[in-house]
């Protein structure tokens, strides 16, 4: 594994009028939460995006797991992320169980492989087993948040990357699954890029943040640096108020 699971040098792109990073430079160090705090439109999807190979820079560099994202291994390194957004985006005609198992399925994997990672990880994202028949407009949100998870992490990826993926869940919810996705984590290491609008949610999940503001970056450092030593009035801002990592 490199040092860095994701690295982006100067990186500009624009979209139609709007500048979405602005010389962006970042390091997200493997093994680590790394959390991208900002508003709406700072450019923190964007980020993850590039991160994926979904965008491309127009000037600078992106290297993931590192290698440079191209046509020649876009398809292999994708298999070793994992890769969850806001809206889930669980398969609406098939069942939790073929949601779930539907990267290893591509991949390959054996039926009693695929069944012994299923059951790993609906212990550690705490969800009964009767939810494997069930289709995903039958499952609560907080759930359905649970499998999208769990189907991202299917393959045992070398890096997880979570586009808002508790947003729209209640308080309750996301505490819970907060608290699991920690557990995860702890049972489980991997290098883990998290946006969020929430500096209380990246607080308490991540180890390292990196706060933007309209495509550039204002900020990055460990969780307790950013908290006690903020580099700027936005910076300060965002962290008005939070004082540790408890909710």
């Amino acid at each position: 594994m490199p040092e860095n699971a994701a690295e982006l040098r100067n990186v500009r792109l624009q979209r139609g009028d709007v500048v979405a990073l602005d010389d962006v430079s970042l390091a997200f160090p493997s093994g680590h939460t790394t959390a991208v705090l900002g508003s709406s439109g700072s450019g923190k999807s964007t980020l993850i995006q590039l991160v994926i190979g979904l965008l491309s820079p127009d000037s600078g560099s992106v290297t993931t797991l590192g290698e440079s994202l191209g046509p020649d291994n876009l398809r292999e390194l994708r298999q070793r992320i994992g890769y969850a957004i806001q809206e889930v985006a669980l398969l609406p005609h098939m069942k939790i169980r073929d949601n779930i198992i539907l990267p290893a399925t591509l991949s390959g994997w054996t039926d009693e492989a695929k069944s012994a990672r299923v059951e790993e990880l609906l212990g550690l994202m705490q969800l009964p087993a009767s939810v494997l028949d069930r289709f995903p407009h039958e499952l609560s949100g907080g759930q359905q948040q649970r499998a999208g998870l769990c189907r991202a992490m299917m393959l045992r990826p070398d890096l997880l990357l979570l586009d808002e993926p508790f947003s729209g869940l209640d308080t309750m919810t996301r505490r819970s699954i907060h608290e699991q996705f920690l557990a995860m984590r702890q049972a489980m290491p991997i290098s883990t890029i998290l946006v969020t609008h929430d500096p209380e949610e990246a607080i308490r999940l991540a180890e390292f943040i990196a706060v933007m503001k309209s495509g550039k970056v204002q900020q990055f450092g460990p969780v307790e640096e950013v908290i006690d030593r903020p580099a700027n009035d936005y910076v300060r801002e965002l962290c008005t108020g939070i004082t540790g990592t408890d909710e």
